[in-house]
């Protein structure tokens, strides 16, 4: 049987004032991750597909706000760059999960989300089976974060709070109606800083995603 559903604390969902986003940027610039702040979805949208070189093997992790933005499907059927997913998507679950791990963990670009950025310039990252982790920790050459104003925090400690509290709850309710199954905190990427040039993070005056 399964567990009773978790209810998301809506205090998570409110977007960041401009100062809370302007020491945001700051921290994260400072922490050598690249971070562009615009107003909207499409202008985000656009930017993305820009940045993503001609011919690249991209990964697109299971994100709501790649769904929400369009971006998801974009990626899936371009053929300017590689979209990797549909590679996974014709391979043998059964016999070929060693094509398939390599392909996850090691394309040229992946693009996705993340659950919480601090003020300190801290990005976190939750995941039930971690598949999206390795390419965002090291194995990908270039990561591209899209991220919904409402996803910064004050500190490390709210940003695990709002994955508890927050990103979990939803995340649950979505696996049980895709899956029949709840989800889980297993892993979580802390990412304090990077080498210059790797990480760009585009910063959405929007609420999107968890």
């Amino acid at each position: 049987m399964l567990r009773e559903a978790l209810v998301p604390n809506a205090a998570f969902s409110a977007l960041a004032p401009d100062d809370q986003i302007a020491r945001t940027v700051q921290a994260l610039e400072a922490n050598h991750m690249q971070t562009i702040l615009v107003a909207g979805g499409d202008e985000a949208r656009s930017l993305v597909l820009n940045l993503l070189p001609a011919g690249a093997l991209v990964y697109q992790s299971a994100s709501r706000t790649l769904e929400l933005l369009g971006l998801a499907g974009d990626i899936d059927h371009s053929t300017t760059f590689q979209p990797v997913r549909p590679m996974i998507r014709a391979l043998d679950r059964a016999t070929q999960q060693r094509e398939i791990r390599r392909l996850a963990a090691s394309p040229d670009v992946l693009v996705g989300s993340v659950h919480a950025i601090t003020e300190q310039g801290q990005v976190l990252i939750a995941s039930a089976a971690g598949n999206q982790l390795g390419a965002a920790a090291f194995g990908a050459s270039r990561v591209i974060w899209v991220v919904g104003t409402q996803k910064l925090v004050r500190t490390l400690e709210d940003g695990l709070r709002r994955i508890r509290e927050y990103c979990q709850p939803l995340e649950d309710a979505r696996t049980r109606v895709a899956y029949g199954q709840p989800s889980a905190i297993n892993k979580i990427l802390i990412v304090n800083g990077e080498l210059p040039g790797r990480i760009t993070i585009i910063l959405v005056k929007e609420n999107l995603g968890f």
